[in-house]
């Protein structure tokens, strides 16, 4: 799958303009680039690493993703002692032309649900509400669970039935991937749980159908690693896990020559949004915020006092999870707040 390299040389940052190109289909000019992972060649930390595939900006990926378990966990005696290791990653896809100081766009064409069913669990040392090595409390530790979903994919919903009583109700479905990112800066391997500035397990049902991620480029290539596919999630993913599945997806690549960003970035047709990976939680909020900060500034014009002041009274906030060894907050302003663009 070695292609040559098409570099678009684009001038200011030009977010929504090229969300537009790849929903007309302006960039698709090549057959879709496809690639089938399997439990033998995933891995489990984003890293510099031997490429599984190529591609060039515009192409179109189609590949498939495990879940969070490896698809291991099938049924009732299952046990998380089975599971190889968490949040298996699809990749890395090397996009070529991107170096250091770019930007990687990934528009999110279509995810499905590849299977009939999810998973849900928890064990000792994971969970909000469960003692974990960074933050011990006193008492047992709770149980593993493990809960399965069955998917009606004809009304694109989800059975959540519990454990310990008759009750049942259905969820309606989101899919999203729960991990994507690319290699870390520094020559650094980061753990396949862990979401920070390179992206990885954000946990955002912001990576959906419909949106663009953006990633700050580290490495030449960029390295790109998805997977942790989700069918529902509640804010905050409390207990440690979504409705896990893996997923079938469809996404396009593009890199934007001589932009750079700190932190990821999501954005469709209606908002703007950026992402705060860290502990505490306030401290990864200020994170988010002055990253919106920055990209109102930067791209729409206005100052950084303005800015400050119209996000106190219209902006929003996403929890995305505070499970992980990071906590991850989504702050956002809806374009409609916004002036025309620089």
């Amino acid at each position: 799958m070695n292609r040559l390299s098409s570099r678009r040389q684009l001038g200011c940052f030009p977010f929504f303009i090229l969300l537009i190109a790849a929903s007309n289909g302006l960039y698709a000019q090549n057959a879709p680039v496809r690639y089938h992972a399997t439990i033998k060649d995933v891995k489990y930390v984003y890293a510099t690493a031997a490429p599984v595939g190529r591609l060039k900006s515009g192409d179109v990926l189609e590949t498939n993703t495990l879940d969070a378990f490896g698809n291991v966990l099938q049924k009732p005696g299952d046990t998380l002692s089975m599971v190889k290791g968490d949040n298996p990653l699809t990749g890395p896809f090397y996009i070529e032309g991107a170096q250091p100081g770019d930007t990687l766009a990934v528009k999110i064409l279509d995810l499905q649900i590849d299977g009939n069913q999810g998973v849900g669990a928890f064990g000792p040392g994971f969970g909000a509400l469960n003692s974990t090595n960074y933050t011990p409390m006193l008492g047992a530790s709770l149980p593993e669970k493990i809960w399965f979903y069955p998917i009606d994919h004809g009304s694109n919903t989800a059975t959540f039935k519990a454990l310990d009583s008759n009750f049942s109700v259905k969820i309606p479905l989101r899919p999203f991937f729960g991990c994507i990112g690319v290699a870390p800066a520094n020559g650094e391997a980061r753990s396949s749980i862990t979401p920070a500035e390179y992206g990885g397990n954000m946990d955002s049902p912001e990576a959906s159908v419909g949106n663009t991620v953006y990633l700050p480029v580290n490495v030449d290539g960029a390295l790109l690693y998805m997977g942790d596919g989700h069918a529902a999630m509640g804010d905050g993913e409390v207990a440690g896990t979504a409705i896990e599945v893996p997923l079938r997806a469809r996404v396009q690549v593009n890199v934007i020559k001589g932009q750079k960003i700190n932190w990821p970035r999501f954005e469709n047709e209606d908002a703007i949004m950026t992402v705060g990976a860290y502990r505490p939680l306030d401290d990864c909020l200020r994170i988010a915020f002055t990253e919106l900060i920055s990209w109102m500034r930067k791209d729409y014009g206005l100052s950084e006092m303005d800015s400050y002041e119209l996000l106190s009274k219209v902006a929003k906030i996403h929890l995305n999870e505070m499970v992980d060894p990071n906590y991850v907050i989504v702050a956002s302003i809806e374009k409609k707040y916004l002036p025309g663009k620089k």
